[in-house]
């Protein structure tokens, strides 16, 4: 019966509890560097590092749905940074990892808004139409309203 419990249910040993703290507190810390007003170059190397290294904290103790968002994060990182390829590897991963994982719901409709995003930033404005489109379509399924709603404030700041 025990075999059965997710890593969510089993209680934590000491290391996996320091990964998941570490995995929270840069994936916050990283999200409050890309709002960050009038971020250095040595605050935009530390979001791309904070971004990384909460992605493989999660890695060591987290589930996929962790993993998929960590890269999202990891793309919106490098499109605000306007670099493309990296923006663009990462929201594939994404948009995999729900496909792969049957995630559905707000994280496969920020899979496509990621990648909608990373195409738009390459200037590949077909692909990124593509993918707003999806991320629309996706998002009209979104369960709660709020996050809905919230979700479609983000689409529509993506200038194709």
């Amino acid at each position: 019966m025990g075999d059965s419990l997710t890593k969510e249910q089993k209680e934590l040993t000491e290391e996996e509890k320091v990964h998941k703290k570490f995995a929270i507190d840069l994936f916050n810390h990283t999200w409050d560097l890309m709002e960050k007003k009038d971020r250095t170059k040595e605050d935009d190397d530390e979001m791309i590092h904070s971004a990384h290294a909460s992605r493989h904290h999660w890695g060591q103790i987290g589930t996929p749905t962790h993993f998929e968002r960590g890269e999202w994060q990891i793309s919106r990182v490098y499109a605000i940074l306007n670099r493309p390829d990296p923006a663009i590897y990462h929201a594939t991963r994404c948009l995999e990892i729900c496909k792969e994982n049957h995630i559905g719901d707000w994280d496969i409709a920020f899979a496509y808004e990621a990648l909608a995003r990373a195409y738009n930033v390459a200037g590949k404005k077909t692909k990124a139409k593509k993918y707003l489109d999806l991320g629309k379509e996706a998002g009209e399924k979104i369960a709660k309203k709020e996050d809905k709603d919230y979700f479609l404030s983000e689409l529509e700041k993506i200038a194709i």
